[in-house]
């Protein structure tokens, strides 16, 4: 007879194997690792705890009852990062194709109620084929149980999500709700409707890859933060992530040793600004200049470009930044690109996150299809983001700062807290010489020389306007400092804001401009 010992280790070995080992060499075969291999790589060595191992679907119908595997389809627990706790739920595609059930639902609520009420980030690893259609509005009932905690959760404890296969239908509305989302080039994708029912109702011909693989949703949709070429980079990816983040909304985040010195030399900023205001620069070489040697991590680099948003580090500490891109549309800021800074100042205010904001922005883009699509709604989003965020806000006008979004950008008159000006900075309603046209519109034209006079207007307009001055007159502006100064003057105006304590009025919550 077999002791309870013995069944013990059968079952282990038995739940180990998830779909068997012809499905775990079909899951190789497409590129693709099983779930307990991407637990090994995302976690600590040795660090994981497993729940649930035997755990089996309730289901009698379609022949169920004659297939209840250990585990049903998902393996959970909790581990570490960089010795910092995580809870984690990977699904297994070797297992009814990852398919989520009643039981397989209940396994990730558990350890996502375990990481709400421990104070630590969940990341779930997603390879999963739907709903499981035998259990029917079973399934579909355990969907809505993980939707209704990823948005109890959300702003509470950091939640990751890591596409690694299939994500289709309300599948995808759990991964859309978490703070970042990966997705691996060539063996994932995320779609409401795959591309068999695109071509019945729209008559469009689209791949799988072309309308919801990795590079679709990292440039084009703006769905996912990141698109790895394999998935050891994913994972990879998600431990750098983490590095840089608190375990939950009451913690700080985590201070990391370096030997770049505050007052390192920075004097390659004082040359970075063409001398024409219509030549671009890369922002983020100024961004790689003034933080932490190597510490810039670059998020949601695919999508909207012309606006920046990363971690990095400023003294070991952890800050968000938010920049305009020159390198890309001259830096204007657009509908893609407010929703984009929005919704990493949301996070990074949530989550103790200090920002810092490097501005050169030309204003907010015209034309036809930004306001039929209503750039005025989404533009709103990002300056509601910045005016609500009550952690340190340090800005950095480094040369243009026209109009509305000069004001959107973290200006003082939205709570910004230390707002520092090169003396290249220009801040006006507009640009010198589309002024010169509004203001003095009859004097030029009634000039003997129209094109000499607008010249001389301009210039004039330039002298009294295009600079930091005015604006550093009345306060707008706490300094204005010389660009190699500025690694310094941030480090120093982050330690003076450590003790900083701004709270909005109670409300149940606001209501951004969705």
């Amino acid at each position: 007879m077999q002791t309870n010992k013995e069944l013990l280790t059968a079952l282990r070995a038995e739940a180990l194997l998830g779909g068997g080992e012809k499905r775990i060499q079909d899951q190789h075969k497409k590129g693709k690792l099983t779930a307990r291999e991407r637990i090994t790589l995302l976690l600590d060595e040795g660090s994981f705890e497993e729940f649930d191992m035997f755990m089996r679907h309730r289901s009698n119908d379609f022949g169920l009852d004659k297939q209840r595997p250990l585990g049903d389809g998902v393996v959970t627990g909790s581990g570490r990062i960089h010795g910092r706790i995580v809870f984690v739920f990977s699904q297994d595609f070797t297992v009814f194709g990852g398919s989520l059930s009643e039981v397989h639902a209940e396994k990730i609520v558990k350890v996502m109620e375990m990481a709400m009420k421990l104070g630590a980030p969940v990341i779930g690893l997603n390879d999963s084929g739907g709903a499981r259609i035998q259990e029917g509005v079973v399934s579909l009932g355990g969907y809505a149980d993980i939707f209704l905690l990823n948005t109890l959760a959300s702003g509470v404890i950091p939640q990751i999500s890591a596409i690694l296969g299939p994500c289709a239908g309300g599948a995808v509305y759990s991964p859309a709700i978490t703070d970042f989302v990966w997705m691996v080039e060539g063996t994932s994708y995320m779609f409401v409707t795959g591309p068999n029912v695109v071509k019945t109702v729209t008559h469009e011909d689209v791949t799988s890859e072309a309308l919801g693989g990795a590079y679709t949703h990292a440039e084009k949709s703006g769905v996912a933060h990141f698109a790895s070429a394999n998935e050891l980079e994913c994972l990879e990816g998600i431990r750098t992530l983490m590095s840089y983040i608190p375990q939950n909304n009451k913690e700080k985040t985590p201070i990391i040793k370096t030997d770049d010195t505050p007052d390192r030399d920075c004097t390659r900023l004082d040359s970075i600004i063409p001398d024409s205001a219509n030549k671009a620069y890369d922002m983020k070489q100024v961004i790689e200049e003034v933080m932490d040697t190597g510490s810039f991590f670059e998020v949601h680099e695919g999508f909207a470009p012309n606006i920046v948003v990363g971690f990095a580090r400023l003294n070991g500490e952890s800050v968000g930044i938010v920049a305009n891109q020159p390198l890309a549309m001259a830096g204007v800021l657009d509908i893609d690109s407010s929703t984009k800074g929005a919704r990493f100042v949301r996070f990074c205010d949530a989550f103790n996150i200090p920002l810092v904001v490097f501005e050169d922005v030309p204003g907010f883009l015209p034309g036809t299809e930004q306001e039929w699509h209503g750039i005025i709604r989404h533009g709103a989003k990002l300056l509601y983001a910045f005016a609500e965020a009550t952690v340190p806000k340090v800005t950095i006008i480094t040369r243009k700062a026209y109009g509305g979004a000069y004001d959107v950008m973290n200006s003082k008159h939205i709570r910004g807290d230390m707002n520092y000006a090169w003396p290249t900075a220009e801040i006006a309603v507009m640009g010198a010489k589309g002024a010169v046209e509004i203001i003095f519109k009859k004097e030029i034209s009634d000039a003997s020389n129209p094109q000499a006079r607008e010249d001389e207007l301009i210039e004039e307009y330039g002298k009294r306007f295009a600079n930091p001055f005015a604006a550093a007159e009345r306060g707008y502006i706490d300094d204005v400092i010389e660009p190699h100064e500025t690694r310094l003057r941030l480090i120093r105006s982050l330690q003076v804001l450590r003790t900083k304590n701004v709270t909005n009025p109670w409300r149940k919550h606001g209501n951004i401009p969705l």
